[in-house]
């Protein structure tokens, strides 16, 4: 073999090489990006789901917190009629002693209370 042949063989001897081993990197670096990919993929999913339950877990103590004022609210609603209706019921008592012919006056007539 001649010196040229052997340059020529060596020359493409090391191109298959590096044509193998660029292949090699390329799907090595494919190989990587898909991994990548499916971590975001799954760093995304992951995220999305917490985010889901506290806002179902937040939406859940609104509501409680929600009826909760508004049990109190229609209890405070109802005291305050009930105080209401017995202090009209008191006055109108405290009207009927003074005319006569009412059930309230016949009773201060006989000394009772009405």
């Amino acid at each position: 073999m001649t010196s040229s042949n052997v340059r020529i063989l060596s020359a493409a001897v090391a191109l298959a090489f590096a044509c193998i081993g660029g292949s090699a990197g390329a799907q090595s670096t494919t190989q990587k990006a898909e991994n990548a990919g499916e971590k975001a993929w799954d760093a995304t999913k992951s995220g999305t789901e917490k985010a889901w339950d506290a806002t179902k877990s937040g939406t859940k103590k609104a509501v409680k917190a929600t009826e909760k004022g508004a049990k109190a609210t229609g209890k405070a609603v109802d005291n305050v009629a009930s105080d209401a209706a017995a202090g009209t019921r008191k006055v109108g008592d405290k009207i009927g002693e003074k005319i006569p012919g009412t059930a309230q006056n016949e009773a201060v007539k006989k000394g009772e209370k009405p």
